[in-house]
């Protein structure tokens, strides 16, 4: 786990210095789960309309800094989730999740010990791909459904990506080579130097579990999704082709607003442009049912 100035002990203080320069003040909550410990950072008003946000693999929770403060003007109460087993501050003490149903009723549970019995959700990467299996799971609980440059939901990755991705998996695993990756896949721009070093450090240094994944939900299943969508795609991602991804998310959610945003790319779209992504967020969760 590190000692005194170890890995972990570095990224915990990389997590809390990018959490310090949030605009809101934020209240810390640490939620058991029967899978361990799950830290929420909060904020925004006490009796606002609940929005779980849900963050990409090793980006932490954190990662939303460039959003939140829109979001909670907007009148939202942000729960922005640190996912279990994944780098942040959730701890992964408890049973194995052992799957997707696993990773789901994780996510019930925390809702549960919230007492949130409904919410908005907006997942990004990673997180997009649980939030839309969350809201196919437990429709009512789900109430509007962003999904930011999400992966496996409407297609699959590029072969190209998947290559320059795996070294960031395989030991010994180096902050050198998570700082290479996010450099390459946003073309050496657009992040927070803050946000890029604590990525960089969590694929370091911290015990992370084993990634719960799954097979893309089929046709037939996301023709039963109830919540009103927006899916908004990255113009210069390398993780997939935009473009592609957003004619097949048409074509699979019809009722959906789907739009691809100009340049930013997938690891960018949270921070390189954040007034016109969260001006479309709001319009979106604000919006006529």
């Amino acid at each position: 786990m590190g000692g005194a100035d170890g890995p972990l002990d570095a990224f915990l203080a990389a997590y809390d210095a990018v959490l310090a320069r949030w605009p809101v003040p934020v209240e810390p909550l640490t939620v058991r789960t029967p899978h361990g410990t799950t830290r929420v950072n909060a904020c925004g008003p006490r009796d606002g309309r609940p929005l779980v946000l849900l963050h990409g693999g090793g980006a932490t929770s954190t990662g939303w800094l460039a959003a939140v403060e829109a979001l909670t003007c907007a009148g939202h109460r942000v729960l922005a989730v640190d996912l279990i087993g994944d780098p942040g501050r959730s701890v992964h003490d408890g049973a194995p999740l052992g799957g997707v149903p696993g990773l789901l009723g994780w996510l019930d549970a925390v809702l549960d010990r919230l007492d949130v019995p409904e919410a908005d959700f907006c997942g990004h990467s990673y997180g997009g791909w649980i939030a839309l299996e969350y809201a196919l799971h437990a429709p009512a609980r789900v109430g509007r459904l962003a999904l930011l440059d999400p992966t496996q939901c409407f297609a699959g990755f590029r072969a190209g990506y998947l290559l320059r991705a795996l070294p960031l998996f395989l030991p010994p695993r180096s902050a050198g080579r998570a700082r290479a990756y996010l450099d390459w896949e946003s073309g050496g721009s657009g992040l927070d130097a803050g946000w890029r070093e604590l990525y960089a450090l969590g694929h370091a240094g911290f015990p992370a579990s084993r990634v719960v994944t799954g097979p893309r939900p089929t046709r037939e299943r996301l023709a039963a999704l109830g919540a009103p969508a927006l899916v908004l795609l990255a113009e210069r991602s390398r993780t997939h082709d935009a473009r592609r991804v957003a004619a097949s998310a048409r074509e699979a959610l019809p009722g959906a607003i789907v739009a691809v945003l100009p340049e930013v790319s997938h690891h960018t779209l949270l921070t390189a442009r954040p007034t016109e992504l969260t001006d479309r967020l709001t319009s979106f969760l604000y919006g006529a049912a």
